[in-house]
C-alpha cells in the first residue's frame, strides 16, 4: 500500500511536469509563470516551500526531543511572522518594486535597487553556493525516512529523489512548481491532521493529556508549552531564525514577484497563514511526542543516537502500513516543493543574474531557459553529493545555510522595499555585517574557541544585516531623487 501511494504521487508529478512545459514559452514563463499566479496557487507554493522533510524529520524530531512540547511555539511563530508578518510587509512593495525594476531575482533587485553590478555578482554567488547545503539536508531528511519506511539504502533513496527533482522541474519551471505546490498542500494538511490523531491515540502515547504526562515524568518540563529558563533563548532563536529567517530567502520571496495582483495578495496572506499553522504545530508537536516511543528500563533514548531517525522510526511504530503510506508522500510533498523552489532560485541565479549579467549579455531568452534547465541539474548534483557526505545533523545543515542567505540579504531586501532613504553603502554593510557573523563563528568553532548552537548565530546574523543597513546609509551618498521615484512610485508616501 505504502508503494502504491508513492508510485501514484510520482505519476502525478510528472504528469503535471509534462503538462507544464506546453505553458513555458520564456524565461518568464518558466521563472516566474508570467507574473500570473492567483491566491490559491502563491499561498500553496509559499507554504509548501516553507515546509519539507527539514522539518518534519530534522528539526520536529531532534528539538521535539530537546525542548518537548514547547517546541510547537515554531510552528506558531512561523505561522504568525514567517506567513501572516511576511505576507502584509513584503507581498505587495516586492511585487510592485520589482516589476518596476524589471527584476526576476534577488541578485537582480539588488543590482537595480542599488545601483551595484558587483552587489548582483556576491549575490548570485552566495545563493548558488549556500543554497546547497539547505537542498541537502532535505535530501537527508527523505533519505532517512524512505530508509526506514522500505528499507530502501539511504544513498539509493537520495539518487532517486535527485532525478525525480530535475525531471519534472526541467520540464515545467515555475509552472509546474505551482501546480505540483497546490496538490502536494492538500496533501500535506490531510496528511498532518491524520499524523497527529493516530499518533496520540497509539498505545505508546495514550491520548493528549496521558502524553503530556508522561513527558514530565521522563523529562521534567518537557510536557509543558512553557519553556524552562535554560531552553527559552534557544528555543527563541529557533523561533526566530524559523520566523524571519524566510524573509531574505529567495526561494520565498521568489513567490511574491510572481503573485498576479493586489486581491490575490489579501486572501494569500489568510491561506497561507492558515497553511502554516495547521502544518508547523502538527509537525513539531508531534516531533516532541518521540520520546514515549523509544524508552528503555524507564529512560527514553535517542534510536541509533541520531536525532534525525526520531520522527521516521516513532511514524513507524505508531501508524497503520496504508496512512503511513499517505505520511510518506505528505514529506515527499513537502520536500520536493521545497527542493524545487531551491534548485529554480538558484539555477536561474546562475543563468539570468552570472551568465547573462556577465558573461554574455545579448543572450537570447531561449537560451537562457536553456541554461537554467541545465543548472537545475549541476545544483541538484552537488547537492545530492553533499548529502551523501556531509556528516552534519540536518538542523546544522539548514541553519548554516539559512544563516549565510538570510544573514546577509535580510536587512538589504527589507529595507530596500521599505525606505527611501537606504544607500548602496549601508546595503553593502549589511551584506558585510550579516557575512561576518557566520563567517567569524565557523572559524571560531573551526578551532574549538566557541561552542554556540546554529540557530542563535544564524539569528544573530540576520539581526545584524537588519540594524545596519539603516545605520551605515547614512554615511552613504543618498541615491538621486528620479530614481527613488522609479523604484517607489510617485504616488508612494510611506516613507521609513
Amino acid at each position: 500500500m505504502k508503494l502504491a501511494f508513492l508510485l501514484l504521487f510520482i505519476l502525478v508529478m510528472i504528469i503535471v511536469g509534462v503538462y507544464s512545459k506546453t505553458r513555458v514559452k520564456s524565461s518568464d514563463d518558466f521563472f516566474l509563470g508570467g507574473r500570473s499566479m492567483g491566491a490559491w496557487m502563491s499561498a500553496f507554493a509559499y507554504g509548501t516551500s516553507y515546509f519539507s522533510a527539514v522539518i518534519f524529520i530534522g528539526y520536529a524530531g531532534g528539538l521535539g526531543w530537546r525542548f518537548g512540547v514547547s517546541t510547537s511555539w515554531i510552528g506558531i511563530g512561523n505561522a504568525v511572522f514567517g506567513c501572516w508578518l511576511a505576507w502584509k510587509l513584503l507581498a505587495r512593495r516586492t511585487r510592485d518594486i520589482t516589476q518596476r525594476l524589471d527584476a526576476r531575482t534577488m541578485p537582480e533587485f539588488f543590482e537595480k535597487r542599488y545601483q551595484s553590478k558587483n552587489m548582483k555578482f556576491i549575490a548570485a554567488l552566495v545563493v548558488f553556493i549556500f543554497l546547497v547545503p539547505y537542498t541537502a539536508s532535505v535530501y537527508k531528511g527523505l533519505g532517512y525516512i524512505f530508509e526506514s519506511a522500505f528499507g530502501i539504502s539511504f544513498n539509493t533513496v537520495v539518487l532517486i529523489m535527485a532525478l525525480l527533482t530535475a525531471v519534472y522541474l526541467i520540464l515545467g519551471g515555475y509552472v509546474a512548481t505551482a501546480i505540483n505546490d497546490f496538490i502536494q498542500g492538500i496533501i500535506m494538511i490531510i496528511g498532518s491532521i491524520l499524523m497527529v490523531f493516530f499518533v496520540l491515540k497509539s498505545p505508546e502515547v495514550g491520548g493528549f493529556s496521558a502524553a503530556l504526562s508522561k513527558l514530565s515524568d521522563l523529562e521534567p518540563g518537557s510536557g509543558s508549552f512553557i519553556p524552562n529558563a535554560s531552553q527559552f533563548i534557544p528555543l527563541m532563536s529557533m523561533v526566530l531564525m524559523t520566523s524571519f529567517g524566510v524573509w531574505g530567502l529567495p526561494q520565498m520571496v521568489h513567490k511574491f514577484y510572481a503573485i498576479k495582483d493586489e486581491a490575490a495578495i489579501k486572501r494569500g496572506t489568510i491561506i497561507s497563514t492558515l497553511f502554516a499553522f495547521i502544518i508547523g504545530v502538527s509537525a513539531y508537536f508531534t516531533g516532541a511526542l518521540g520520546r514515549l516511543f523509544f524508552i528503555e528500563n524507564g529512560v527514553a533514548v535517542m534510536p541509533q543516537n541520531n536525532a534525525d531517525m526520531i520522527v521516521p522510526l516513532m511514524l513507524e511504530k505508531a501508524l497503520p502500513d496504508a496512512l503511513l503510506g499517505i505520511i510518506i508522500v505528505l514529506i515527499l510533498s513537502a520536500s520536493m516543493s521545497t527542493l524545487a523552489a531551491l534548485v529554480l532560485v538558484s539555477s536561474s541565479t546562475i543563468s539570468i543574474d552570472f551568465i547573462k549579467g556577465f558573461v554574455k549579455n545579448d543572450l537570447s531568452d531561449k537560451k537562457t531557459t536553456y541554461y537554467m534547465r541545465f543548472f537545475c541539474i549541476i545544483f541538484v548534483l552537488l547537492s545530492y553529493i553533499m548529502a551523501i557526505f556531509q556528516s552534519n545533523t540536518i538542523v546544522y545543515l539548514m541553519s548554516l545555510s539559512w544563516g549565510v542567505v538570510s544573514g546577509m540579504f535580510l536587512g538589504p531586501y527589507v529595507w530596500g522595499i521599505w525606505s527611501r532613504k537606504v544607500t548602496s553603502f549601508g546595503a553593502w554593510a549589511g551584506f558585510i555585517g550579516g557575512g561576518i557573523v557566520i563567517g567569524g563563528y565557523i572559524i571560531l568553532q573551526t578551532f574549538g574557541i566557541l561552542t554556540v548552537d546554529m540557530p542563535i548565530v544564524s539569528t544573530i546574523a540576520m539581526l545584524v544585516s537588519f540594524i545596519t543597513v539603516p545605520l551605515a546609509s547614512v554615511l552613504g551618498k543618498e541615491m538621486s531623487h528620479e530614481f527613488i521615484e522609479k523604484v517607489f512610485g510617485k504616488v508612494e508616501k510611506t516613507t521609513v
